[in-house]
Order: C-alpha cells, then sequence, then structure tokens
C-alpha cells in the first residue's frame, strides 16, 4: 500500500483576513467555517485516506505552542512539527519536510497542503488524492488544479497539457500562468483546459529533492545546513537560524513546478476556496433569507448579502453588500467588493507603529492566555486563564509592579522566597523588582484579574529566569 505522509505548511502574515486574523494568530488558527479551526479541518479532512501517516507541520516558530495544541484537541499526534525562524515561502518548508522524513529512513508520498483552505467535499478530495498517487509514484510532481466556478482574477492558473499515458485524468502540465485580467481569466475558463492553481502536490520525497537539486541547488544546500545545526526540543525541531537565514526565498511554483518536465495536473471540484478574503467566506457560508451569512449576535433589519461576524451585538439597518467583522479591539467596515484592500488597512496599522496589525487583544501562550480588557496612563488589567497543570516562567519586571486576584480555581504563587497558594476571591501582590512565578496546580482552569501599575507596561519588561517551554529573552 502507498505510504501518504501529509505535509502541513501553516504559514501565514494574516493580512487578508484582518482583524479576526493577524501575524500572531493567523487564519488557520481560527474557527472561520464551522467549530474546527482551519488547520484543524486540514488534517480532519483526511481520515480514510489509504496509506495515511501522521502529518509533519512546517510552521513559523512563534505558532508553535498553538499548532500543538490545535491538534492536541482534535486527537492529532504530528509526526514532527518542524519550526522556520524565518517564513522562506513554500519551496524550503517542503525541503525541509522531505529532509525530515530521508533522515528517518522514509521516502513516503509527501501530500503538500496549505493549513489555511477550506475543501467541502473532503470525499472527493480523498478520491482525487488516491487517483494521484500512482501517478506520483511513477516519479510525476502532482499538483491538483481546481475546476474553475468563475473567471477568478486573484488565482494564478494551470494549463493542461496533454493526457499523460494511461490515465483519464491527469495531464501534463503545459504552463503555469500568472493572475490574468478579467477578460484573459473569462477565456481561461471557456476555454475548458485552465484550472485555478491550489497550491496543493503530491510527489515521493526523494524524487522532490532530486527536482530541487537541480533547479535550486543554493536552496537545497541551505536547508540542510539548517538541519544540520537543528535540535530537538520536545515536540519541535528547532533548525539552525543563521543557515536558514541563508536559504533564498521561493514558491515551490517557480523553484520547481514551472521549469520540471515531469510536473501533472489532476483536476479537483471539491468546493475548494483558499478564503483569501472576506467575500470568499461569504460565498462559502450558510446564507439566510436575506443572503446574510451571520456569526455571533447580530440583529439585522432590512440588510442583505452581508456577511458579519460579532463578538459583541453588532446590528444592520438598511444595509447590503458588507462586510462588518468586530474583533472587541478592532471593527471593520467594507464594502464586499473591496475587501482585497483590507491589507492596506494593516500597512497603515504598520506605519503608525500600532500593535493591533500584530496582536489581538486576546494573546495566547503555551500555558494559557491573556485578554488586555482595560488599560490607560500608568495600569493595565488583564484577565488571565492558565491551563491545568501549566505554569508561567519565573521571571521579573524592572517597570512595573502587578496586583492578582483569583477568580476561578488554585494559584501556586512564588514570590521572592516565598511559595504559597490562593484560592478564589483572594489576592497579592507583586512588587517592582520581584521575581515570580504563577502556576495551575489543579484539574480547572485558573482564572485572575491581573492589574499593571507602573511607568512602562510593555510585554518586552520581562526578564526570565526559567521557563518549562523553552523560551528565552522577552517573547514568546
Amino acid at each position: 500500500m502507498t505510504s501518504v505522509l501529509p505535509v502541513i505548511l501553516s504559514g501565514g502574515s494574516g493580512t487578508r483576513l484582518w482583524p479576526q486574523s493577524r501575524e500572531a494568530y493567523a487564519k488557520q488558527f481560527l474557527a472561520l467555517v464551522d467549530e474546527h479551526t482551519m488547520l484543524q479541518g486540514t488534517v480532519m479532512r483526511l481520515e480514510g485516506l489509504a496509506g495515511l501517516q501522521a502529518p509533519l507541520i512546517v510552521c513559523n516558530e512563534a505558532h508553535r505552542f498553538m499548532v500543538a495544541e490545535q491538534l492536541r484537541l482534535v486527537g492529532v499526534d504530528p509526526a514532527a512539527i518542524v519550526l522556520e525562524p524565518v517564513g522562506r515561502n513554500t519551496a524550503p518548508a517542503v525541503t525541509l519536510a522531505a529532509l525530515q522524513v530521508q533522515m528517518q529512513g522514509d521516502d513516503p508520498l509527501l501530500l503538500v497542503l496549505p493549513a489555511d483552505h477550506v475543501i467541502e467535499d473532503a470525499a472527493a478530495f480523498r478520491c482525487a488524492v488516491q487517483e494521484a498517487c500512482h501517478v506520483a509514484e511513477a516519479g510525476m510532481l502532482v499538483t491538483f488544479g481546481i475546476v474553475p466556478t468563475s473567471p477568478e482574477t486573484g488565482y494564478g492558473y494551470i494549463k493542461a497539457g496533454a493526457l499523460i499515458e494511461g490515465e483519464r485524468n491527469v495531464s501534463r502540465v503545459d504552463r503555469f500562468v500568472e493572475k490574468p485580467d478579467r477578460a484573459t481569466a473569462e477565456a481561461y475558463v471557456a476555454g475548458g483546459d485552465y484550472f485555478w492553481n491550489s497550491g496543493m502536490f503530491l510527489f515521493r520525497a526523494s524524487r522532490f529533492l532530486a527536482e530541487i537539486e537541480t533547479y535550486a541547488p543554493d536552496l537545497l544546500a541551505a536547508c540542510r545546513a539548517a538541519f544540520a545545526g537543528a535540535r530537538r526540543d520536545v515536540d519541535f525541531i528547532r533548525l539552525d537560524l543563521s543557515a536558514f537565514q541563508g536559504c533564498p526565498s521561493d514558491s515551490i511554483d517557480y523553484a520547481v513546478m514551472e521549469r520540471t518536465r515531469n510536473a501533472a495536473v489532476l483536476p479537483l471540484a471539491a468546493g475548494w476556496s483558499d478564503v483569501g478574503s472576506w467575500s470568499a467566506l461569504w460565498d462559502v457560508g450558510k446564507r439566510d433569507a436575506s443572503g446574510n451569512v451571520i456569526k455571533g449576535d447580530v440583529i439585522s433589519i432590512d440588510s442583505c448579502n452581508s456577511y458579519v461576524h460579532a463578538e459583541r451585538l453588532v446590528a444592520l439597518v438598511g444595509v447590503k453588500d458588507l462586510v462588518v467583522i468586530d474583533a472587541q479591539d478592532a471593527v471593520l467596515v467594507a464594502s464586499k467588493t473591496q475587501v482585497q484592500d483590507v491589507k492596506r488597512v494593516v500597512e497603515q496599522l504598520k506605519a503608525n507603529g500600532r500593535s493591533e496589525w500584530k496582536y489581538h487583544r486576546k494573546v495566547y501562550r503555551p500555558w494559557g492566555a491573556y485578554d488586555s480588557i482595560d488599560s490607560a496612563d500608568r495600569f493595565q488589567v488583564k484577565r488571565i486563564t492558565v491551563k491545568p497543570g501549566a505554569a508561567l516562567s519565573l521571571q521579573m519586571h524592572h517597570h512595573r509592579a502587578e496586583h492578582w486576584i483569583v477568580v476561578k480555581g488554585t494559584a501556586e504563587i512564588t514570590r521572592g522566597d516565598e511559595t504559597f497558594l490562593l484560592t478564589e476571591n483572594q489576592s497579592t501582590y507583586i512588587p517592582l523588582g520581584v521575581a515570580h512565578r504563577l502556576v495551575n496546580p489543579g484539574k480547572l482552569t485558573l482564572e485572575l484579574i491581573e492589574v499593571q501599575s507602573g511607568s512602562y507596561l510593555g510585554e518586552d519588561d520581562i526578564v526570565r529566569f526559567e521557563d518549562i517551554y523553552g523560551r528565552q529573552g522577552t517573547k514568546g
């Protein structure tokens, strides 16, 4: 039986679905279509695929704990989680995955999947993968071309050439085409031999590495060097930073698929979307009688054809064709026809030195999360949740003191040379400059209110002495 190892690419900058998606919490970690996040949906739709191995995840180092936790919640134990210290596009990410499986003495077919796609018909997708397996086993590099449903100008296209001998659906790739203008896209769709470029692939690990060695030897050498200096950290594989920084940034398409003579395309009609904009979520969402897609607490009066995602009460009156996104610390109101320009908002936030492009009000950490519920000059209030058995680092602050009030569960507090327990409705004070740690020793989630006061309240005012999660410095 053919062995298929999913390689899940969990990158992304979090710009197109702002304000729900941000750099520190990109769209693959959000539940945008159903109760599962897009990362979870990516691995769950593979269940039932013949020869399926545990997935290998390639992700941003800053996202490592979110990836591990979200997979744990759906009962998936990954084969490995490879951490990229810097982003270098898809070709290095897949090269790293292929090197990792080779180091283990294996040579499976690699099913390369971005973590942030929607596929409505999972059974049809699995059938397409199964059909592509023997083509990939024969040495071809297979890409899945989406049967277009409209003359979309936001996707690249693949032109199919002649059918591969003995195949009914798999063709050689004639050429890859950049994102076309409207008239060109309409001609592509009418012709019937052009498909949207999905960014999903299937090929044998050794075959891909051979192609990389032919067409991008510098990239392969940099990835090998990054692995040579890598270290295993619990479930994570940490690459050598300096070696990987020297790796060229390139996509699989540019590095290999557009240059190889062994590219094949299999048409796929399975309700695919890369959810590249808020209007795309309206396209795939369940609409009410007025054509609205509603998520959250929403009152709609005489309003139609809109997408609304609310974390508080949102009311619409007499509007149409809008996208309204409430994320507590930011609200987006946009025409459905201009949602591609949301990235310009992110660019302006960056230019203005604001943090909303990168962080949500609620920030997730390996031990739990904190929600910044209020702030003003010289004070900040946070709601902190700590998972059972989890612990914050032993740390100290130069510029702020902290007051902790337990509202649920039990807290074990280290403050200087003393250690003590606090339970519900009890509180304590952490003076400026004193080493301290917060631990949840119980079986229930610990919740507390933290009031910070001082001259500087930034997250980088942290000196870490010990950390069970291997974090260093002031980040993560």
